[in-house]
């Protein structure tokens, strides 16, 4: 399957769905791929072995932090570039913090929503504009299945990812009649760094089998077939993607639900919040 796209630009390329994306976007014969996280280390090694895979996809490489607004702000004039146009834009870089929130740092929850929130904001409104001139493109927004109810233990994580849910349906319609299309994805349990990496500060084996624990193995997804309903969804300009059959399935159950019911099913299964942290990208 070839992607109706020549560029794209994916934050969080440094591991997980990200840089399966990345991986994916190159084998679909998208022509170069800027790549987006704080890792430079990292993001260097995935441009070289798509290089070697994928001769035809070249790979650009931009260190940035984009909770920082200076990091933002060189994505942002990144997208907004006219000799090299982006196609495609995937706000894919995201992290999670988990425990009671009064006993959390206030900075790292600060810093979660101008990740996970702000930051998607100022990335789709760099790139819109220059979409809806040309009239071709898309901004795909990675999300969670956990927007759609309460998350107790990880109350900032949970309200960040409804904002991109909401933000991205709003976004899709504006668009309409434009040629541009916004999806958001929402994904259950993937395996990625977001539980091996905690809260960035380097593996953290105990916290992230506390998080394995979480679910039965038949629950987690692989973030390669995460990617591959993702591409699928935004080339057929789907608002909404829900990736597995199974969260599929979650997710048409627990609509009909009053929020009421979702806080107290939630809050029985959930039960106290763990402490725990988590980054992707």
């Amino acid at each position: 399957m070839s992607a109706p796209w020549r560029s794209a630009l994916v934050t969080g390329a440094s591991a997980g769905i990200g840089a399966s994306l990345v991986r994916l976007l190159a084998e679909r014969g998208v022509a170069r791929v800027v790549v987006v996280a704080r890792r430079g280390d990292a993001l260097e090694a995935l441009a070289a072995e798509v290089h070697a895979d994928q001769p035809g996809t070249s790979v650009e490489v931009l260190v940035a932090d984009l909770a920082d607004p200076d990091g933002c702000a060189a994505v942002e004039a990144r997208l907004a570039a006219d000799d090299e146009p982006i196609d495609l834009l995937v706000n894919n870089a995201g992290f999670g913090t988990a425990g009671a929130f009064w006993e959390l740092p206030l900075d790292g929850e600060a810093r979660e929503v101008a990740l996970n929130a702000v930051a998607v904001l100022r990335l789709s409104h760099a790139a819109l504009g220059p979409m809806v001139a040309r009239g071709r493109g898309a901004v795909v927004n990675v999300s969670s299945l956990a927007s759609n109810q309460p998350t107790p233990g990880m109350a900032t994580y949970g309200a960040t990812k409804a904002f991109v849910t909401m933000f991205t349906e709003g976004l899709a319609q504006d668009l309409r009649g434009t040629g541009v299309t916004a999806t958001a994805v929402l994904p259950g349990y993937t395996r990625t760094e977001f539980a091996a990496a905690m809260g960035g500060n380097g593996p953290d084996p105990e916290a992230a089998s506390s998080i394995e624990a979480m679910a039965p193995a038949f629950a987690w997804l692989t973030a390669d077939a995460v990617a591959a309903e993702t591409l699928d969804a935004a080339a057929a300009g789907k608002v909404l993607c829900v990736p597995g059959a199974g969260y599929k399935v979650v997710n048409a159950l627990e609509a009909p639900l009053p929020r009421t019911a979702r806080r107290w099913l939630i809050g029985r299964l959930v039960g106290a919040p763990a402490r725990l942290a988590g980054r992707d990208g």
